[in-house]
């Protein structure tokens, strides 16, 4: 894989590298015989490059790692599957345009906790 702002992932990998991962995950689930997953590879590698430092990016090959794509019920490829926080937050199945997907992952860039207001400090004159 050349490019850097993607992760290989294993079933052995895979709680670390996602599960446990601080930012959201978009996770590919692919095969070297799947043309809808190569068609779809430059679209995920672009992904990659523009959500860099927000999203990690991941690949996995489901030929070569059977229990993780079982355990989320992945049945057809490419499937990709957003994480954030451990959970699955979005699915897409198939071969889809760009701003699908970039429509999915906004939802979860930047999105953090609410936070709760505190009030200025008051000026007080002596």
């Amino acid at each position: 894989m050349a490019n850097k702002a993607i992760v290989e992932v294993t079933d052995a990998t895979f709680d670390n590298e996602v599960l446990k991962s601080e930012q959201p995950v978009l996770i590919d689930f692919w095969a070297t015989w799947c043309g809808p997953c190569r068609a779809l590879a430059p679209v995920v590698d672009e992904l990659a490059v523009a959500y860099q430092g927000k999203i990690k990016v991941a690949k996995m090959d489901v030929d070569s790692n059977s229990a993780t794509p079982m355990r989320y019920g992945v049945r057809g490829i490419p499937t990709l599957l957003v994480f954030k926080g451990g959970q699955v937050k979005e699915q897409i199945v198939g071969y889809v345009p760009k701003e699908q997907i970039q429509k999915a992952l906004d939802k979860h860039v930047g999105e953090a906790a609410p936070v709760a207001s505190v009030p200025a400090p008051q000026k007080t004159t002596v």
